[in-house]
């Protein structure tokens, strides 16, 4: 049986450095793990990421929107379905919730609109859990460094409404978004993160 993991949080919330402890655990214990992000992930995700995060040109909301759905439809034949198919741990920073979170709650486009275009991207592909890294914004902004991307760089309010939105997204799914809170430290937070993956696997009898 395959394994689909996403990690999801504001920026700053430690999602990144929790990913990749996993990632090595996972690998230690044998298992075959595709360690992926969003947007990127393909030579074509990583082109539009390059253009999401670093362009200078301006990107209104619905392209912004558009971009984001393009390198996820190519990200989901290319790398996520091929991977899952093989019995593989898929394990990808950020994924079709944080298009909810940000393009919709944060952005202000209609949260039906882009679960029904999330769905036609995704083909319906869903992850099996999904870690929230909630941190509030001031802990955000503090971890935040030099060289900020077109999100960092958003007004407070935005990270506001993507913070609660994220919420609002874990409380209609708890069976499968799992809350962390991500003001504790860094290996507090992995210990809990992998012992909730090695539950799953043991439940599951994933080998």
């Amino acid at each position: 049986m395959s394994l689909f993991i996403t990690f999801e949080g504001i920026e700053g919330s430690g999602k990144t450095t929790q990913i990749k402890y996993l990632e090595a655990h996972l690998r230690k214990k044998g298992f075959r793990v595709v360690l992926t992000r969003e947007p990127g992930g393909t030579y074509l995700g990583e082109k539009l990421r390059s253009l999401l995060l670093k362009g200078k040109v301006k990107i209104w909301p619905y392209a912004e929107l558009f971009l984001i759905l393009a390198q996820r439809a190519q990200h989901v034949e290319e790398v996520i379905v091929p991977s899952l198919s093989e019995g593989k741990l898929v394990l990808c920073d950020r994924f079709s919730d944080a298009t909810l979170a940000y393009q919709g709650y944060g952005r202000g486009i209609d949260l039906n609109l882009v679960k029904n275009l999330n769905n036609i991207a995704t083909k319906n592909v869903r992850p099996h859990l999904t870690f929230l890294i909630d941190c509030d914004v001031d802990l955000s902004l503090k971890r935040r460094g030099k060289g900020r991307d077109r999100f960092e760089r958003e007004e407070r309010e935005f990270h506001e409404r993507v913070r609660n939105g994220y919420l609002s997204i874990a409380s209609s799914e708890p069976d499968r978004i799992k809350v962390i809170d991500g003001n504790k430290k860094k290996e507090a937070l992995k210990r809990e993160i992998i012992a909730t993956v090695e539950e799953i696997i043991l439940r599951h009898g994933i080998h």
